[in-house]
């Protein structure tokens, strides 16, 4: 692993997320939720964010089809642009589980964590290049103020060298994990290996 970031509460460290709410027991589980969590994540048996969802294992099996397009889907956006997009929503929410996350991804594919240090320390001018800082002051902008995207936005991604479909691709990152945030933020909390919490300042 690369040397360990903490700046605002953030970190690239692995976390866990604790839930607050009741998850399934897997003795007491259904065939679908067995099947479910199978199909989710190789972890997903000893995850209480799965062990959680899969209550509704219909929409669990949706979410999982729906975040795994996004993400690793083959073409378009890069991976690890994907990742960045994901961190800098993440950060600005407040989602301390999730920055953790997108951060590890982003060094992992990227090969550096300079730009995640950044977004640490502020989303906005975060990146090493021109097209970094383009899709991290989009995927801040979006965060912040959804309903506000305008064609000047779209054309700064487009001045940077991003395609349709990488803009399209970049616009699904933030957008699920908007979603994912506000849930993990609202059902339980993140934890150090140890126990103790993990909070955003």
């Amino acid at each position: 692993m690369s040397d360990i970031i903490k700046a605002n509460g953030f970190t690239n460290e692995t976390l866990e997320w604790d839930a607050w709410l009741d998850v399934i027991q897997l003795e007491a589980a259904s065939a679908d939720q067995i099947k479910v969590l199978e199909e989710s994540h190789p972890k997903a048996k000893t995850s209480d964010y799965y062990l959680f969802l899969a209550h509704q294992p219909d929409i669990l099996r949706q979410r999982s089809a729906a975040f795994n397009a996004i993400m690793y889907a083959p073409g378009g956006l890069p991976r690890a642009e994907r990742e960045l997009g994901s961190l800098v929503v993440s950060r600005i929410n407040g989602c301390v589980y999730c920055a953790s996350v997108h951060a590890q991804r982003f060094e992992q594919l990227a090969k550096r964590n300079d730009t995640v240090r950044q977004v640490f320390d502020t989303p906005y001018g975060a990146g090493v290049d021109a097209r970094e800082r383009a899709i991290a002051k989009f995927s801040a902008e979006l965060t912040e103020t959804p309903g506000d995207v305008s064609a000047a936005q779209i054309k700064a991604l487009y001045d940077v060298g991003l395609s349709e479909l990488e803009v399209l691709d970049l616009i699904h990152s933030v957008a699920i994990f908007a979603w994912a945030n506000r849930l993990m933020l609202n059902l339980g909390e993140p934890v150090f290996a140890d126990g103790s919490k993990a909070e955003a300042k």
